[in-house]
């Protein structure tokens, strides 16, 4: 198989989420990025760097930080961004959605945004699209009922709102 012949899947990301990576890409950029510099100048100006914990620390820092760098470029070079705001609201539940859900044996009402792999945060209410809630219910409409597979046997929700935010 040739080089290009590979096809990148992109990865969902929500407008909230890739905007928060590139704040963190800013700053380890901007700030932290000239910090580990300037420690690690300061560190080899002690001498020898064999018995140097401060310059040590500072290499691994450095190395965390450009990685971190790194990951993030990647992600949001290989990211989708979805904006719901460019969504007509038919009531279909769409990644980056946020969906009210009623357990349909307690009357429960739970509420969940579906997001993309690295911003869930169970939490928050913010879960990924390959979970097995977001999973049942992607496509599916106001008012349906879906089962979801979980550990403790089948569940059945309602869909009782969706909100495109």
């Amino acid at each position: 198989m040739s080089e290009g012949s590979i096809t990148m899947k992109k990865i969902p990301m929500t407008l909230e989420g890739a905007e928060k990576l590139r704040e963190e890409l800013q700053h380890l950029k901007t700030v932290s990025r000239p910090t580990v510099i300037n420690a690690i100048a300061e560190a080899r100006g002690h001498g020898d760097l064999r018995e140097n914990a401060e310059y040590h620390a500072a290499k691994e820092q450095q190395g965390f930080i450009e990685g971190r760098i790194r990951e993030i470029e990647h992600k949001l070079s290989n990211s989708q961004v979805v904006d719901l705001s460019e969504l007509l609201n038919e009531g279909k539940v769409v990644f980056g959605s946020r969906v009210a859900l009623i357990h349909l044996d307690t009357d429960q009402e739970v509420s969940y945004q579906i997001v993309g792999e690295d911003e869930a945060d169970l939490k928050t209410g913010k879960i990924s699209y390959n979970s097995p809630i977001a999973r049942a219910i992607i496509g599916k409409l106001l008012g349906d009922v879906v089962e979801v597979q979980t550990p403790g046997g089948i569940i059945s929700y309602e869909i009782a709102e969706v909100k495109y935010v």
